[in-house]
């Protein structure tokens, strides 16, 4: 077998997503696994949607996953002269004709055909032209459209994931390989440029099945080598519509913001359509490329779930040191808590790694360790401070705190148990308020670990302050 060679091959039309995210990551795997080669060419032949940003932000997000091509990308645009040699081939063989019907013309055909032109196919009208007609409008200037003949026969080619696909040649339409204003079309330059990289496999998602058969035709009259196919499953929402904005933030960068690791998106992308056949959900990036398989990819169409990448995620999160963690927390937001002792913004980051799922929530959820509660969860408040009998018993739990000499985690949740023991009631009654006292919210790591973290000094300070804001009467 030739060595393999795959590629990516976006369009800077708009932010890299989801999809185009996975494609790339099977690729890469398929590559890898195969000691092979993976290569990038940006698709910017569409000099009106291309932008120079979104070329960045794809080559940047590919570099943040971890999935490095080889050797320089390729660029459409730079090729224009070998996609206008592969047409003039074609014309000057026979395999393809001028078309000089002009849009209004077909779009009038179209909807005098029966069924409204759903059905419609272009009759042909200038695939026999002669040679002299075809000199006579090109001398009076008139456009054209190239469009290539379509033999007779059948297309057949084994998917590596569908298994044989055969469609007749007479289903395929002449469709146009180069406009009229003389740009070729996708279906023409992704076979030139496959050729010209040597592409051994197409990996990429089944929207693509009805231009493979079409493509495949022009692979043959060009006499090129036709590479092996495979058609990735499309990805879907949890209402079983096409995965779009709707759904969340299917724009990679969004995803970087709110701070998921790369491993554990890759992590829980590649489950959208690979089934590894064995329980094993959390896998790195090497043992991935070990154990990827074209085959055990699924025909089913895969479904996003929120809750299943937050967890991935979170697994993740348990795994990283929290030294590497915080790392990746400067990379978003070098700013933050940039004036803390880092030993402490470490111990953060360990505890937090534990119960939260992404960078931005160690970020957005850690502020108690650091600032002063200035509200109070008011729902939690009206549950766990609903009376003044609760500050009755928080003002005599902050006289044991106050003669405590040690602060430590296994004294402090001794002294509390002790303290409600006594006065026969469930520590719960104490643990809560407490907590809202000092986070303001109604959830967090343990709370004696959090006192320890605050110190002495801070726990008194901000039980206090609870003590003269709460409880929250109806009118407040």
């Amino acid at each position: 077998m030739k060595p393999v060679r795959v590629r990516f091959a976006p369009s800077p039309t708009g932010e890299l997503h989801l999809g185009g995210v996975r494609t790339a990551l099977f690729n890469w795997l398929f590559a890898k696994h195969h000691k092979g080669k993976f290569f990038l060419r940006i698709e910017d032949t569409d000099p009106v949607r291309s932008r120079k940003e979104y070329e960045e932000q794809i080559c940047d997000s590919l570099k943040w996953f971890g999935l490095q091509w080889d050797g320089p990308i390729v660029f459409q645009s730079q090729r224009l002269v070998d996609y206008k040699a592969a047409i003039r081939k074609l014309l000057e063989t026979g395999k393809a004709f001028r078309c000089f019907c002009s849009p209004d013309k077909l779009e009038k055909d179209r909807k005098q055909a029966p069924k409204g032109g759903r059905d419609y196919r272009y009759p042909g009208t200038c695939k026999n032209l002669s040679l002299e007609e075809q000199k006579r409008r090109l001398n009076q200037g008139e456009p054209f459209a190239v469009r290539l003949k379509i033999p007779r026969g059948v297309i057949s080619f084994n998917d590596q994931i569908y298994g044989n696909i055969r469609v007749k040649n007479s289903e395929i339409d002449s469709f146009i390989i180069s406009r009229s204003n003389g740009s070729p079309t996708y279906n023409l330059v992704v076979v030139v440029d496959d050729h010209f990289m040597g592409i051994t496999h197409v990996i990429r998602g089944d929207d693509h099945l009805t231009n493979t058969p079409k493509q495949i035709l022009i692979y043959k009259v060009l006499g090129f080598d036709i590479p092996k196919f495979a058609h990735l499953p499309m990805i879907l929402g949890p209402d079983k519509r096409r995965l779009s904005k709707r759904h969340g933030a299917t724009g990679i960068q969004a995803f970087r913001w709110q701070g998921y690791l790369p491993q554990a998106l890759l992590n829980y992308l590649v489950f959208l359509g690979w089934n590894p056949d064995t329980e094993q959900e959390i896998f790195t990036l090497d043992e991935l490329v070990r154990k990827f398989h074209l085959q055990q990819v699924q025909k089913k169409a895969a479904i996003y779930d929120e809750k299943k990448l937050n967890w991935i995620s979170g697994q993740h999160m348990v795994q990283m040191p929290a030294e590497a963690l915080l790392s990746r927390i400067r990379e978003l937001n070098p700013e933050w808590r940039k004036e803390e002792n880092e030993d402490y913004l470490l111990k953060i980051v360990e505890i937090q790694k534990k119960r939260l799922k992404t960078l931005s929530e160690i970020m957005t959820h850690s502020n108690f360790f650091f600032d002063d509660p200035t509200s109070y969860d008011l729902k939690t408040a009206r549950k766990r401070w609903g009376s003044e009998g609760v500050n009755f018993l928080i003002q005599d739990f902050m006289a044991r705190l106050e003669i405590m000499e040690e602060w430590s985690v296994g004294l402090l949740e001794s002294e509390l148990r002790k303290f409600c023991e006594e006065r026969g009631i469930s520590s719960s009654k104490l643990i809560h308020p407490v907590r809202l006292a000092l986070s303001g919210v109604p959830h967090g790591p343990s709370l004696f670990l959090m006192m320890e973290m605050l110190g002495k000094v801070t726990c008194l300070r901000r039980l206090k302050t609870a003590l003269e804001k709460l409880p929250i009467t109806v009118e407040s």
